[in-house]
């Protein structure tokens, strides 16, 4: 497989500053085929550029290529997700019988960590090149209190491409002072057509989840661990993601289409990871297969995108138009004891791996 990839290379350039003085860059690392490019803002994949079926290139990421509308108008494109990946009923939980609150910033719910997660900050960047990956480690310092969560966070996470088109993204986060809640993931957005060119709902989608937790009106998981079997949520053989997406199903209209944590099954290997999913877009043949050692993945079919703002290639995103597949642990964790523990001890350290291997059908 090695053989016809072309040399890795990695370079950085500006990409603007913050209103606060902070430089912030961009690191486009490549195999000749795959070139991805990051933001030191919000440790952002900003670009995924791939070959179709035929060989033509082109990116598949939705994104800016400007700073300003990452900052403004962002609904998480690419970002690193922390330091809790996913909602907090009502911003709150109890830890070791101290309560902490969140600040509240979709509906009544904290999401994604919070007004200022780790999407919206400037982390530190550090090269890595072997002869067979390149790519980029970010590394960001919460502090005690940052975001209304206990302890002082250092967490790294290491994105490397390899010669073979698979993208893998390692965290690695331990606390200092006080135990603390840890959900971190990536939030890029696909759409293996190319960014900006209309509805998912033709991608066919194959999902290995026998179950998937079930929401309330505010998204928030009910404690439930529901099978899929029988219902628009059983992608067990691949199926079109628009298929049943308009079905008259409470768990769809509560979502306006997918955005649900799927129970990840099946075995792991020896890495430790799953197979969790692959997505095919079959106009162009475009495919991305997604291993993770996270229990869970929230599969978001793009339902609140909604054409006000434009795109990395001007092109205006509406609902649809891309889907997300972000691997962590359950959404609303601290808050229910029956679902995987995302609580981080001082002396512990946090690590999760996930891949997304690029390629065509």
């Amino acid at each position: 497989m090695g053989s016809h990839h072309g040399r890795l290379s990695i370079r950085k350039d500006p990409f603007g500053t913050t209103p606060e003085g902070d430089e912030v860059d961009v690191y486009t690392f490549s195999n000749g085929r795959v070139t991805i490019s990051m933001l030191t803002w919000g440790a952002t994949i900003q670009r995924v550029e791939t070959p179709d079926r035929r060989g033509k290139t082109k990116n598949i990421s939705l994104g800016f290529d400007n700073l300003p509308d990452y900052a403004a108008l962002s609904p998480y494109f690419g970002s690193t997700i922390g330091r809790y990946g996913n909602r907090i009923a009502k911003g709150r939980f109890t830890l070791d019988g101290q309560n902490y609150q969140i600040p509240i910033n979709n509906g009544e719910n904290a999401l994604h960590g919070g007004t200022i997660g780790f999407d919206k900050k400037v982390w530190k960047a550090t090269v890595v090149q072997t002869d067979e990956i390149v790519g980029v480690t970010f590394g960001y310092l919460s502090p005690d209190g940052d975001m209304g969560f206990p302890g002082e966070l250092t967490t790294k996470v290491t994105y490397t491409l390899d010669r073979d088109d698979t993208l893998r993204i390692d965290y690695h986060a331990t606390v200092a002072g006080k135990p603390t809640v840890v959900n971190l993931t990536n939030h890029v957005y696909f759409n293996l057509a190319g960014e900006g060119s209309g509805s998912i709902d033709g991608h066919v989608l194959q999902l290995n989840a026998p179950s998937y937790t079930p929401v309330d009106a505010g998204l928030i998981p009910t404690g439930e661990i529901a099978p899929v079997a029988g219902t628009p949520f059983d992608f067990g053989k691949p199926t079109a993601i628009g298929k049943r997406i308009r079905d008259d199903h409470p768990q769809l209209v509560i979502g306006r289409g997918y955005d649900h944590n799927f129970v990840l099954g099946g075995d792991v290997d020896d890495d430790g990871l799953r197979f969790a999913a692959r997505f095919w877009e079959p106009e162009d043949g475009r495919t991305v297969t997604v291993h993770t050692s996270e229990p869970g993945a929230q599969f978001y079919s793009g339902n609140f995108l909604d054409g006000t703002f434009q795109g990395i290639g001007d092109k205006s995103y509406r609902q649809g138009d891309a889907f997300a597949f972000e691997t962590q642990h359950f959404p609303d964790s601290p808050n229910h004891p029956n679902f995987p523990s995302t609580v981080l001890r001082p002396g512990q350290t946090y690590t999760s791996t996930t891949t997304y291997t690029f390629g065509t059908k």
